[in-house]
């Protein structure tokens, strides 16, 4: 062997200044479970605020406890639930929201495989209304009526 190649030195290592975690809170945040990781990870308030308020209420309607106890959930709980937000006369766009929360639970769990599907995907949700035609509009013959009105010599 050539002593003309050059030695490779073993990578440096980066140590931070000062360590923020210590070893113990640095194992906690591996114990977390990820409902609880999820629902940290959402950045806007309202939106943590109106899923918070959705996923309690399954909660209280399912009797879960414990945020291991999501992976137990089947799709005839959540169609139970929906059932209920119905008879309650949520209006069918807040029944789709509060589906939709549980549906992004669901979702970031399969994505850790902590459950291996999502079991608010096929659950039907109720129809929203469009509100396409529901403002009040003139009629053509109210139209004419309007039109006919005034008298032509007045200002």
């Amino acid at each position: 062997m050539s002593s003309d190649l050059p030695t490779s030195s073993p990578p440096a290592l980066v140590v931070p200044a000062g360590r923020l975690l210590t070893a113990a809170q640095f194992q906690r945040l591996g114990d977390v479970p990820p409902e609880n990781e999820w629902f940290a990870n959402l950045g806007n308030a309202n939106t943590r605020r109106a899923y918070e308020n959705a996923i309690k209420d399954f909660m209280q309607f399912t009797g879960i406890v414990k945020p291991e106890e999501f992976r137990t959930v089947t799709r005839a709980h959540v169609i139970a639930w929906r059932d209920e937000l119905v008879k309650r006369t949520l209006s069918g766009m807040t029944v789709r929201h509060r589906l939709a929360a549980l549906s992004s639970l669901f979702e970031y769990l399969c994505e850790k495989n902590a459950v291996t599907h999502n079991p608010v995907k096929g659950v039907t949700r109720p129809p929203v209304e469009s509100y396409e035609g529901k403002t009040p509009a003139l009629g053509d013959h109210q139209a004419r009526k309007l039109l006919d009105a005034p008298d032509g010599d007045t200002v």
